[in-house]
């Protein structure tokens, strides 16, 4: 049996703040333009669409399925090289947005595009969090 992925402390900068605050209290945030209305996700300061700097955060739902995956088999990093294999993947959130992360909780021979997923955190020291998914 693996362990799990031991992550590093993210660099949390003025554009990611929300994102990584949310996080340590197991809320998934997301942006959403208050100028054109299209959600995003990574953090970021200005929209994608159309440059707005009128940007709210919202807590998602944190439920969302299995766009992509990869099941990785080599990572030398400490903290992953432990966790071999584990499954890397792109959740699709119910709102729309992608978010790359790690589903755990079965084995690798089990996840699927399409599976439903929810996210749980992985609490690092002090106050932050770092989001992956569960199957459902």
């Amino acid at each position: 049996m693996t362990k799990p992925i031991k992550h590093p402390r993210p660099g949390v900068d003025w554009e990611t703040r929300a994102y990584w605050e949310g996080c340590g209290r197991h809320e998934l945030i997301l942006q959403r333009c208050r100028s054109c209305g299209t959600l995003q996700h990574r953090p970021r300061a200005l929209c994608v669409s159309c440059l707005s700097d009128e940007i709210e955060h919202f807590p998602a739902s944190g439920r969302g399925t299995v766009y992509s995956f990869t099941v990785t088999h080599q990572n030398q990093a400490p903290g992953f090289r432990e966790a071999l294999p584990y499954v890397l993947a792109y959740v699709e959130l119910e709102e729309g947005v992608r978010l790359l992360t790690n589903i755990v909780g079965c084995s690798p021979e089990n996840v699927r595009i399409g599976l439903p997923v929810e996210v749980e955190y992985a609490q690092l020291e002090g106050d932050i969090a770092v989001p992956r998914f569960h199957p459902l």
